[in-house]
């Protein structure tokens, strides 16, 4: 049986950190040539090399992460609010920007956003890293929107509570407190594997999910569903 990505080109941002290690097998191992761009995109003039390095590609997964800054907002500095926007924000537009006319002109392709389910529901202390993670969602509707007529389908995956080295590393995750605090909160009582995100980000960025359009899909255990 044909692998899912054979012939697929893809590019991968931040590819050592948040969800771009499993993602990066995964795909590797569904037969795609992935480009594994590493290190953060505030700059645009990374954002336009990375690009430039790439070339013409069929996916691209648009992996962006960075401390989430937490602070009440008495204490939230200009400094932080810019830095999550710099690094999540403005690098998803950039990125988008520079690979949509190419796969417009091809009638084809697909934009994969890893983002956040965390300002679906809002988490108190957080609201700059809530604000920016929202900007990305909103962002992948409208321009899921835009290209969609063009056969370019652009998805997110808006997570939380799955196992990553940024936001949820090992020695968080198996401490009691944790492992308590999760059988409360998340509906299915525990946290995702990495691999898991990795499965839904290859569905999207197959030719199975030709119909998906502009959708912000929580995976989240239930957690961004719930009202608690």
């Amino acid at each position: 049986m044909a692998n899912l990505l054979d012939g697929k080109k893809v590019l991968v941002t931040q590819a050592t950190e948040y969800m771009g290690p499993p993602i990066v097998s995964l795909f590797r191992e569904e037969g795609a040539d992935v480009l594994a761009g590493e290190g953060g995109l505030a700059d645009p003039a990374s954002v336009a090399a990375l690009l430039d390095e790439a070339g013409e590609i069929d996916v691209l997964v648009a992996n962006l992460a960075l401390d989430p800054r937490s602070a009440p907002i008495a204490d939230t500095t200009d400094a932080d609010w810019t830095a999550l926007f710099d690094a999540l924000v403005h690098p998803l537009m950039r990125l988008v920007r520079g690979v949509a006319p190419g796969m417009v002109e091809r009638g084809k392709g697909k934009i994969v956003a890893i983002t956040s389910a965390a300002p679906l529901r809002g988490i108190a202390g957080n609201s700059a890293y809530c604000a920016a993670r929202g900007a990305q969602n909103a962002f992948i509707r409208a321009v899921g929107l835009e290209l969609a007529p063009a056969n370019v389908q652009v998805n997110a995956i808006a997570q939380n509570y799955v196992r990553n080295s940024t936001y949820y590393p090992e020695d968080l995750t198996q401490s009691e407190r944790f492992l308590k605090h999760v059988r409360f909160n998340v509906p299915v009582g525990r946290i995702a594997e990495p691999r898991e995100t990795a499965e839904l980000a290859l569905f999207l960025a197959s030719d199975k999910s030709d119909f998906m359009v502009a959708q912000v899909i929580p995976f989240a255990g239930g957690w961004a569903t719930t009202t608690g």
